[in-house]
């Protein structure tokens, strides 16, 4: 993926740019003393994991940023990238499955200390890593390169722990193990979703710079020409899908939040009449929307809050009202 000289230099000046032998020496773990190296890796995956299994059970968001700075799982996935726009075969796949594997394991195991009867979405460290969007996708893209260029470079080593802190790999990856360990499988779908978009995301920003600064020949090989399409393919393409179920959970959102909105402000104008009375919360749960409200007295005729809601949301929707002491009012369906 070539790109004007100049364009180039402004982005990272020859003079600042690390050799093509030193940045595969740091992204491969098998090259160089691959032991010393592996054995950190493993090491410090597992002290992260267990980090961020903490953080996330206790819902301390210091902790789980902890797991995040020495999570070492972005050095084989930029391996992964350096290698495909070299189109060589390398380990970093390898232990990119494995070290996932066993961060998951990590995550079951720690579900085993949270009651049956816990709910998951109350932790705010879960619920924030279970319906991941496009907005997600597009940090981690942004993070990637940036990631990327840091690794290029040989005097922005010191962004290395804000990228590792905006990038999210090891917390969701524990996040899936605990909610699959908990049998929420949709939970841990979700989570798991957000580490493939991460790791795609990684994978794609790092091969788009490499490229770009021409770092695809291979250490001590001679030069190939021709971009690596197959591989910008095949990412791309598992990209897009992910992108699409992304997509569509933002899409989710931003209606269901609309929806919400509309319906609080009709709840509001249904008790606008009466003293006192107000409304203390909208939340939707399996397609019902639930109205808190607070009254001090009686409530108005519930068929008018019905016709409240009807072009605020979809026609059929339940639609229970839960008053003052946990009294629960069953409204019926808007336009029924």
């Amino acid at each position: 993926m070539p790109i004007p000289g100049r364009m180039r230099d402004r982005i990272l000046p020859d003079h600042k740019r690390r050799s093509l032998e030193d940045l595969q020496e740091d992204l491969d773990l098998s090259s160089g003393d691959s032991r010393a190296k592996q054995s950190a890796f493993w090491t410090m995956l597992t002290l992260s994991s267990v980090i961020a299994a903490c953080g996330i059970l206790t819902d301390s968001t210091a902790t789980v940023i902890g797991a995040m700075i020495i999570a070492p799982l972005s050095t084989p996935i930029m391996g992964i990238a350096l290698g495909a726009v070299q189109r060589r075969r390398s380990t970093a796949l390898a232990f990119v499955a494995l070290g996932g594997l066993l961060v998951l394991l990590i995550g079951a195991g720690a579900s085993l200390v949270v009651p049956g009867t816990y709910d998951l979405l109350t932790d705010s460290q879960i619920s924030s890593r279970t319906s991941p969007g496009l907005l997600d996708l597009i940090a981690a893209l942004a993070t990637g390169f940036a990631g990327a260029v840091a690794l290029s470079r040989k005097d922005v080593a010191a962004v290395m722990p804000g990228v590792a802190i905006a990038i999210s790999l090891v917390p969701p990856l524990v996040v899936t193990g605990v909610c699959a360990g908990q049998t929420s499988w949709w939970l841990a779908l979700g989570a798991l979703v957000l580490f493939v978009s991460n790791f795609l995301a990684m994978v794609f920003a790092g091969m788009v710079v490499f490229a770009a600064l021409g770092y695809t020949r291979a250490a001590g090989r001679p030069e190939r020409t021709g971009a690596p399409r197959r591989a910008y393919v095949m990412i791309g393409l598992l990209f897009t899908a992910v992108m699409l179920p992304l997509a569509a959970n933002t899409a989710t959102t931003l209606l269901l939040n609309a929806w919400t909105s509309r319906t609080w402000t009709a709840a509001e104008s249904w008790l606008s009449k009466t003293p006192g009375a107000a409304v203390t919360g909208v939340d939707a749960q399996s397609r019902t929307f639930y109205i808190h409200v607070r009254s001090p007295g009686g409530l108005p005729p519930i068929d008018d809050l019905l016709h409240d809601l009807e072009g605020q949301l979809p026609d059929g929707v339940p639609v229970v009202v839960d008053a003052t002491r946990g009294q629960q009012i069953v409204a019926g369906e808007v336009g029924g």
